[in-house]
């Protein structure tokens, strides 16, 4: 009888912990999932933006830091055939200085000049308030990501680069960088990016003459990327940049970026692989004679072999549960810890969590294959015999 118990408790010990394996592989997979998916929903957004126009920059900007344009080259832009609208852009941190590091894009403040509105294909909704006039200063629109790093409500001030402005609005989550932006006027974002610039240049520039960037939209039928091209080539000291640059530049390197994160957490589900293995052989070792004695009455081999192939898909499930709960839970810590820096870094999705508990559940059935055809192959007799 001592010896039965013994038995069992050993059994139900190698169990948990092989449960708890399974669920410590899933932890990271959901946690190191997650930071995918919110770097891969940035990308996506990020190609939907791009899709359909040019960017132009600074020839000496980088991708840290980008050098200021004087407004007067949008002339030299609109020259070129098939250009349709251009408009002035302005993207700047909102801090002055970065501190941290930051998964995906800072908190920007972000604006563009009106004139182009009409062809913007990027179209963004609000939660609460709405968009303010292009000839209204002093109001600003506000992300859903940092809300709370900046305690907006509409109609209240909110404090940026140390001057008021009045929330007008509350966008709707995008689930893309628009979340993490501030949306300004066009002269207010000016003033900003003027304060920035080295006292020298500061003293021989007037901030309503200057812009970082611009965005040009091409005529129909135009090609984004062939109007790049000839932007590259019939106006000096811009880079434009079209969709197959971010794709390129941006898209590819989060893409490879994000399988290995999920090769990191494949390889520690490995481990767990092992443990389900050497778990269920241990178990059907232990266990022979009962095997034998199922046989002996009549249970076939499929019934054996569906009977184990259970029991490990069983122990899957179980972990899978166990690692997406305690997973989900430290995405929401991190996340709300986080949020008061307006830099949410996770994102968990109903495709991530379901295909993290069918993996679990996939994983223990195909690790306890081998198992349960040693159990299968057990003779009759001989099991029969054991003591």
């Amino acid at each position: 009888m001592f010896e039965i118990l013994k038995n069992m408790f050993r059994r139900k010990l190698r169990t948990s912990l092989t449960v708890f394996g399974i669920a410590i592989g899933i932890l990271a997979l959901v946690v190191m999932g997650g930071i995918a998916e919110k770097l891969n929903l940035l990308v996506d957004g990020g190609v939907r933006y791009y899709s359909d126009k040019v960017q132009i920059s600074s020839a000496e900007s980088s991708f840290i830091a980008s050098t200021p344009l004087r407004l007067e080259r949008k002339k030299d832009l609109t020259k070129v055939d098939g250009a349709r609208c251009v408009a002035a852009s302005i993207g700047t941190t909102l801090e002055k200085d970065l501190t941290a590091v930051s998964f995906g894009p800072p908190p920007l403040i972000v604006a563009q000049e009106p004139q182009c509105d009409q062809y913007e294909s990027f179209k963004l909704n609000f939660t609460d308030g709405g968009e303010f006039s292009s000839e209204e200063t002093g109001k600003v629109v506000v992300g859903s990501d940092i809300v709370k790093k900046l305690d907006a409500k509409v109609g209240q001030k909110v404090t940026i680069r140390d001057k008021d402005y009045e929330v007008a609005g509350i966008l709707e989550k995008t689930f893309t960088s628009p979340d993490n932006s501030v949306l300004m006027s066009f002269s207010d974002a000016q003033k900003i990016i003027h304060a920035d610039l080295p006292e020298i240049i500061k003293t021989q520039i007037k901030a309503n003459s200057i812009t970082d960037g611009f965005v040009v939209y091409p005529d129909n039928g135009i090609n984004p990327d062939e109007l790049a091209n000839k932007i590259s080539e019939e106006v000096s000291g811009v880079k434009a940049l079209g969709p197959k640059a971010f794709e390129d530049q941006i898209a590819s390197t989060v893409r490879t970026f994000t399988s290995i994160i999920y090769g990191i957490a494949v390889i520690s589900l490995l481990v767990g692989t092992l443990s389900i293995i050497n778990t269920m052989t241990m178990s059907i070792s232990e266990r022979t004679k009962e095997i034998g004695i199922k046989k002996a009455i009549g249970a076939k081999p499929r019934q054996i072999l569906a009977e184990y192939l259970a029991e490990a898909g069983i122990i899957g499930f179980l972990g899978g549960v166990i690692g997406i709960g305690f997973g989900s839970l430290v995405v929401y810590l991190v996340n709300g810890f986080m949020e008061q820096t307006g830099d949410k870094i996770f994102l968990l999705t109903p495709r991530l969590l379901w295909s993290s508990l069918i993996f679990s559940v996939l994983l223990g059935v195909v690790a306890g294959i081998y198992p349960a055809m040693h159990a299968v192959q057990i003779n009759i007799v001989k099991s029969l015999r054991e003591e």
